[in-house]
């Protein structure tokens, strides 16, 4: 997805600079057509230009969703000079993730469960029958919010589902994962994370509280902070009461 939907975040230039940037394949960055450039470990190269192109020698680094599991990458690997880092709706483990939406699709009514279940035994992902079932799910589990907000809408645009989310994830958000994040899991190296880190999810997210609150209970010293009125996109449901959170924190480990 482009930067858009995390634009809220720009309500915190009122204290200290903030950097968004479109990862290449999306956004106003190039789209190349070269499926051997989306993979993690060019992804994790890609924030560590990014840094380096701005002189970022001390910085907070935010993540939602995909965006958190590279971070969790980029935070393990290169050991980059972080004041803080946040983690929003992002838990460690690809495959529990998967599970966990599953059980969640298992909840919409009967009529939109089989409606993605023709669709995907016929791989007929691009019918907008299927895009109209996938809605269901994403105004339960993504953004709750009706309507959606521009920056969510433009983000959901033509580069959402495209290659680099083929190539890495599969045709289908609810898996089988066919691309190479396929078995991605980072849960036994969560207590290599020595940084102060926030943990933020919402309570009807497609990323379930409970897998958050584990990883909590594996970063030492981390917070974590649960939305009662959000779900995948707390930064934007619950926009005022998000940014009091992430304010009071990036406060605090900038004091420590």
């Amino acid at each position: 997805m482009a930067h858009d939907y995390v634009s809220p975040l720009a309500d915190l230039a009122t204290d200290r600079r903030v950097i968004f940037y479109d990862q290449l394949g999306c956004g106003r960055s190039d789209r190349p057509d070269d499926p051997a450039l989306w993979t993690l470990d060019r992804s994790v190269a890609e924030v560590d230009a990014v840094r380096d192109a701005l002189g970022l020698d001390r910085f907070h680094l935010f993540g939602n969703s995909w965006g958190g599991w590279l971070a969790l990458q980029y935070t393990l690997d290169r050991r980059p000079p972080l004041v803080s880092l946040t983690i929003s709706s992002s838990p460690p483990s690809v495959d529990r993730a998967v599970r966990e939406m599953n059980l969640l699709r298992d909840r919409l009514p009967a009529h939109v469960r089989r409606t993605l279940a023709h669709h995907e035994a016929g791989s007929f992902f691009d019918c907008p029958e299927y895009t109209a079932a996938i809605m269901v799910f994403y105004k339960r589990h993504l953004c709750r919010l009706d309507p959606w907000p521009e920056v969510v809408e433009r983000s959901m645009g033509p580069s959402f589902g495209s290659g680099p989310y083929l190539t890495m994830w599969g045709p289908s958000e609810f898996g089988p994962v066919t691309g190479n994040l396929a078995g991605w899991d980072v849960t036994d190296r969560l207590r290599e994370i020595g940084v102060p880190t926030l943990l933020t999810v919402g309570r009807h997210d497609e990323m379930w509280p409970s897998n958050m609150q584990d990883m909590q209970a594996a970063i030492e010293g981390s917070e974590l902070v649960i939305f009662e009125e959000s779900s995948h996109m707390a930064f934007v449901e619950e926009r005022e009461a998000y940014m009091t959170v992430l304010r009071r924190f990036l406060d605090a480990a900038e004091r420590s």
